[in-house]
């Protein structure tokens, strides 16, 4: 009599263009079997942080759970490399929902552009001027001017890519915070940011946006110029991500609190 069924049957493998990730995706596919991705029960994303977040896009309507090993440069996001026991590891992993935010923007011209980011929209300074920024949070003016490079909001997940490196909080996978990070800030001088909760609308406005214009990135879709842009958490989007048992997403965030 045979058991039950594995829990992930059916799997597709994604790939980043390095020789070391396609590699991989050709050992696996030739001993685990590969399904075209709108037929699996997983995706498995072969390669770095990058590749994982291009995966998410992709993949963020369909409900399938993304698993990640790291092929690649950077691989927070990614679980350790190991060709034994797939089916296993897939079966053992835990499950953390991914919410993405979403960037509604207006440019000069009056259009409008949305996009989803799961790490953080951002936005920038596009000349040798620094941004003159608005910012309201739940249509109340908070901050009535911030001169800065730019700004950017950010989830717990991408808490620790763009916006660590912008002196940022770090914030644990499953809190309902989202952070306000200025970047390069000039005045106020003493201004570090904002946790807001995960239910807040954040609108950024562009002030002198023809002298000083602003572009804004979800991720990695940029819009330019822009007169004004309102972010805000997709609670109806949740990307299941399956980690190795013992490294989670929110161990690896705790972690990186402590510098290892």
């Amino acid at each position: 009599m045979s058991g039950p069924a594995p829990r992930y049957a059916r799997i597709a493998f994604v790939a980043s263009p390095m020789a070391e990730a396609q590699d991989a995706r050709a050992r696996l596919a030739k001993r685990y079997g590969a399904s075209a991705p709108e037929d699996a029960d997983v995706i498995v994303a072969l390669g770095g942080d990058g590749l994982m977040l291009q995966t998410l896009h992709a993949f963020m309507h369909s409900g399938k759970p993304i698993y990640g090993m790291h092929r690649g440069t950077v691989g927070f996001l990614m679980n350790d490399f190991n060709e034994n026991a797939l089916p296993e590891r897939l079966a053992a992993a835990k499950i953390a929902l991914i919410h993405p935010l979403l960037m509604c923007a207006r440019d000069e011209n009056d259009g409008e552009h949305e996009h989803h980011a799961i790490n953080e929209v951002s936005l920038f300074r596009q000349t040798y001027q620094a941004a003159r920024l608005r910012l309201l949070i739940d249509g109340k003016e908070r901050l009535a001017e911030l001169v800065a490079d730019g700004a950017l909001v950010s989830t717990p997940a991408g808490s620790t890519a763009y916006n660590l490196s912008a002196q940022g909080p770090i914030i644990p996978i499953n809190a309902p915070l989202l952070a306000l990070t200025p970047i390069s800030p000039f005045r106020p001088r003493r201004w570090r940011g904002a946790l807001l909760p995960d239910t807040a609308r954040v609108r950024i406005e562009v002030l002198e946006a023809e002298k000083r214009p602003v572009a804004a990135v979800a991720d990695h879709d940029e819009v330019r110029s822009v007169r004004s842009v309102d972010i805000s958490m997709d609670h109806k989007v949740a990307i299941p991500m399956l980690f190795d048992p013992g490294h989670s997403l929110d161990e690896r965030i705790l972690r990186e609190q402590f510098g290892y």
